[in-house]
């Protein structure tokens, strides 16, 4: 194995909103940053549709072009910006050792992690086809598209009744894909969904695949799948949401940095800090709760001035 050490005064793991906000505070504050920009450069935005609920593109605005704006902002005042994935960690010692690819150990005085999150999928070929062409994780991104329109939710918990209340005040009709013969939402919610009346529940239904030309025109479910009873049921919907959940990558630092259940890093309230002085988090890593660029990016803010004073009081 070929490893090389470098030394940086702040390491930021991941590009999207989080990252290149922290990136952007930290090389106006000459602490030239050196970002990697992991999996999927640029983060989740980059195959989101339009977006059009982030301050400041009033005709709304691509994601994959938004992400290259905040590259070049982060650029332009000094961040070295490369890609490469976090394989390793060690926060044992200090300064913190992160491997990346397997084969560079950089030494960082400071390390803010934006590593974000990862929609769940149920693994159709369909969901990857449509993608951004009907298919979406993310009701508040999407579903302004959507207006007027039929569409499902997959998922029988708070995220998916909280995304079909949300769809339902802007669609026509809300279809809710649930595997059970109940909701795992907590009763509030259950209550919500009922009391909605253009959400329609569709009980013990499963996906077996989406259709249409270019876009989703529908759905194919298998209803009592594995029954005696089981049959195949078509819907018509334009859009196609999944609500079953995020995993937040934070794996590599699960070692050495408190998470919650699930995973989400936990901070310290109203800052970016973590258990381990030094180690910052921000995005969607560390936010089970709002999960928008707007709030990733605030968050990327508060860990750069964070990161800053602490770097300072050293």
């Amino acid at each position: 194995m070929n490893t090389e050490n470098e030394k940086v005064k702040v390491l930021i793991i991941g590009s999207g909103p989080a990252g290149y906000t922290a990136a952007i505070y930290l090389s106006r504050a000459n602490l030239t940053p050196v970002l990697y920009e992991g999996l999927q450069p640029g983060g989740q935005l980059t195959i989101t549709t339009d977006i059009e609920n982030f301050p400041g593109y009033p005709q709304g605005v691509s994601g994959f072009e938004m992400m290259t704006h905040l590259k070049t902002q982060a650029e332009r005042f000094g961040t070295v910006i490369r890609a490469g994935i976090a394989t390793k960690t060690d926060l044992s010692t200090y300064p913190f050792k992160i491997t990346i690819d397997n084969n560079k150990i950089i030494e960082t005085e400071a390390l803010i992690i934006a590593t974000g999150a990862t929609a769940k999928y149920l693994g159709l070929p369909d969901e990857t086809k449509y993608m951004g062409s009907g298919v979406s994780a993310c009701a508040t991104c999407d579903g302004f598209f959507y207006r007027g329109k039929d569409v499902a939710v997959v998922g029988g918990g708070d995220t998916a009744c909280e995304e079909a209340i949300y769809l339902a005040g802007l669609c026509n009709k809300v279809y809710m894909i649930v595997r059970r013969d109940q909701l795992r939402a907590s009763k509030v919610m259950q209550n919500r969904v009922q009391k909605t009346n253009n959400i329609e529940i569709l009980w013990e239904h499963q996906v077996k695949g989406l259709f249409g030309d270019g876009g989703v025109e529908g759905a194919i479910l298998w209803k009592k799948k594995d029954t005696p009873q089981q049959e195949e049921v078509n819907i018509k919907i334009d859009g196609f949401f999944l609500a079953i959940g995020h995993q937040p990558n934070s794996a590599i630092f699960a070692e050495y940095i408190e998470t919650d259940p699930i995973g989400y890093i936990k901070t310290i309230p109203g800052s970016s800090k973590t258990n381990i002085e030094g180690v910052f988090a921000c995005g969607d890593v560390q936010d089970p709760t709002y999960r928008q660029a707007v709030t990733a990016a605030g968050s990327g803010c508060m860990a750069a001035i964070d990161t800053e004073r602490w770097l300072n009081e050293k």
